[in-house]
């Protein structure tokens, strides 16, 4: 069993290069020991648990769907929004959000005050992300990339 104070956590922030996307968290998974490249499952354990907290304004990444992976959020504290494919949705405290695999979001703070969140994810390997609004992959294997593409014939360049 490991035992953790959430107030120990240090908090990373993240911002896109024109400001568009940004914010914090603590990484709670991690800080219990959580290695997301471990083979073996009792190192990289079930879930990912964070507390994410969007400044007034920003975004916490661009609309996006998982191949495999479940998303849970549950809104602390803050006012906010959730894009879904059905539209946006008005967030504020006590709310909580399942996403499965497939069905794309985004988190919003059109707010007055910090949005925060906690997140918590299965932690499936082989995840793949799609971006919608610009038509882009994320790949982590072989290697991390982000990727765009025109949809091909399966045999194309196999033969």
């Amino acid at each position: 069993m490991r035992k953790i104070n959430l107030n120990e956590i240090p908090e990373g922030s993240w911002t896109s290069p024109k400001g568009v996307y940004g914010g914090a968290s603590k990484e709670i998974s991690v800080a219990l020991g959580r290695d997301a490249n471990a083979a073996e499952s009792k190192n990289r354990h079930p879930f990912d648990a964070e507390l994410c907290r969007l400044p007034p304004g920003k975004k916490a990444c661009p609309f996006h769907s998982h191949s495999a992976q479940w998303e849970y959020y549950h809104v602390l504290s803050g006012r906010g929004l959730i894009r879904t494919s059905e539209g946006m949705m008005r967030l504020e405290v006590g709310d909580i959000c399942l996403f499965p695999p497939d069905e794309p979001h985004q988190l919003i703070n059109d707010g007055s005050a910090d949005l925060v969140v906690y997140i918590i994810a299965n932690n499936p390997t082989g995840e793949s992300c799609h971006y919608p609004d610009s038509n882009k992959w994320l790949v982590p294997s072989p290697t991390r990339k982000i990727i765009r593409s025109d949809n091909i014939e399966y045999y194309d360049g196999e033969e």
